[in-house]
């Protein structure tokens, strides 16, 4: 591959921002990332935050799902458990404490599993 603004001279990397070869003469390092010198360093820092912030909000996206898992897993478990011991003694009735139970179980694991989506 050639520089996109030197055809005559080999590129060493690509522009993160065009994704144009670069020699070394057209090359900027912007945060260990290549840009387009004096044209796409701007848009090329802007990138660059941007990814960092996007996987700082992916880690506490994370947490908060597994933060959710353990409340409805524990939620879930508690009414599951009321229903059924109480079963004997509502009869059908229990029935609605164990639906909701469980409901809240399924409700944690896909919390859970949507959290380690995240990581």
């Amino acid at each position: 591959m050639n520089c996109y603004y030197h055809p005559e001279k080999s590129a060493v990397g690509l522009c993160k921002y065009c994704q144009r070869g670069l020699c070394s003469e057209c090359t900027a390092i912007v945060e260990d990332v290549l840009a387009c010198k004096g044209r796409h360093e701007d848009e090329v820092r802007a990138l660059e935050q941007l990814t960092a912030r996007n996987l700082f909000q992916s880690r506490r996206v994370a947490s908060a799902y597994n933060r959710n898992a353990i409340f409805y897993g524990l939620v879930g478990a508690v009414f599951t458990g009321f229903g059924a011991m109480q079963y004997r003694f509502l009869g059908w009735q229990a029935v609605f404490f164990i639906m909701i139970g469980l409901f809240l179980l399924y409700a944690a694991g896909a919390n859970y599993f949507e959290g380690r989506k995240h990581k």
